[in-house]
């Protein structure tokens, strides 16, 4: 479940009310968050955006809804990238509070991050292996293990002990395993401390953590864009949020074919990506822009239209959905 419910701002937007006192918008939260969570598989998780205004009452709130035990992260997504110099202190980023039904499940779950540029970037080649670009990992842990203080020889002849108070991190017989396969590396001289080669090819992924940069996922500047690219300038959705910040929880979160709900769809974004991304969805809005935005936004995704993520995901169209009324 993808939630992105009004922030309580005290603004009013065209397209629907955001000025609602704080105890009625914690009641108006409340049984829409129970419901939910009943509907999560046990797998499952719920992730809901907010910005500070409401968070932390919100986090509370979902505690008390989900269980403490249950929370899983409070993800910052870096929504500006330039300064705002009205304010006394600029607002730049949103949270994404993460619920999971049992964690334990969603851990098992859950998908792994592509390696971001910065990490691809510590891979080198200069040895020119031919398993492709590799960066060092040292071989050494922290305490005392007998077993795992022996003396290392470098192709150099030069004789090493792991330093003081650590040891080296795999048995002899493993050790000299990694080394007749070309694993270990010693220096380009061949008589430094000895490290492993980890190479790119074999790194699956990264665990995700909660700093979301704008490069990564995204920023309203972008989303803006989106929405006007497909409504015009003059009947773009306020408070979109961007593609790519759908698709980065969408990918950790699901797999295809799995069921998306978005029960404040807003201008469409959650399902346009889940239909992108080979995800089931159904969307829920009781505004006229269910009509306006939504059922216009998924027709030309339905169509293969190329905004958004459709170039990252090799969009191309096709599918279908359904608009029921009630």
């Amino acid at each position: 479940i993808f939630i992105d419910p009004p922030y309580n701002t005290k603004s009013a937007f065209e397209h629907y009310d955001d000025n609602l006192e704080h105890a009625q918008w914690l009641s108006m939260m409340l049984p829409r968050l129970q419901l939910l969570r009943e509907l999560l598989r046990e797998d499952g998780s719920i992730w809901v955006t907010i910005d500070d205004n409401e968070a932390h009452y919100l986090k509370v709130l979902m505690d008390e809804v989900f269980g403490r035990k249950n929370f899983m992260a409070n993800v910052v997504w870096q929504k500006r990238y330039s300064r705002d110099n009205n304010s006394a202190m600029g607002d730049v980023h949103d949270n994404v509070l993460c619920y999971a039904r049992y964690p334990e499940l969603f851990k098992r779950a859950r998908n792994l991050v592509e390696p971001d540029s910065k990490t691809r970037s510590a891979y080198r080649n200069p040895t020119n292996d031919v398993k492709g670009p590799w960066r060092l990992v040292p071989m050494t842990g922290a305490g005392l293990r007998p077993n795992q203080q022996y003396p290392i020889t470098t192709p150099s002849g030069k004789i090493i002990y792991p330093p003081s108070g650590r040891h080296w991190s795999v048995l002899q017989p493993k050790f000299l395993e990694q080394v007749a396969s070309g694993q270990v590396f010693f220096g380009k001289n061949g008589d430094s401390q000895p490290g492993f080669r980890r190479y790119l090819s074999e790194v699956e992924g990264l665990v995700p953590w909660t700093w979301w940069p704008h490069e990564e996922v995204g920023h309203t500047d972008e989303s803006k864009k989106e929405v006007m690219a497909i409504f015009g300038d003059d009947n773009a959705f306020d408070t979109p949020k961007p593609e790519r910040l759908l698709q980065r929880i969408v990918h950790i979160a699901t797999n295809p074919n799995d069921l998306i709900l978005d029960s404040f769809l807003g201008s469409g974004t959650t399902a346009a990506v889940a239909q992108k991304m080979g995800r089931r969805w159904i969307g829920i809005e009781m505004g006229e822009h269910a009509k306006t935005h939504c059922v216009p936004r998924l027709q030309k995704v339905i169509d293969g239209e190329q905004g958004g993520i459709s170039k990252a995901v090799n969009w191309q169209g096709g599918g279908s959905f359904r608009f029921m009324q009630l």
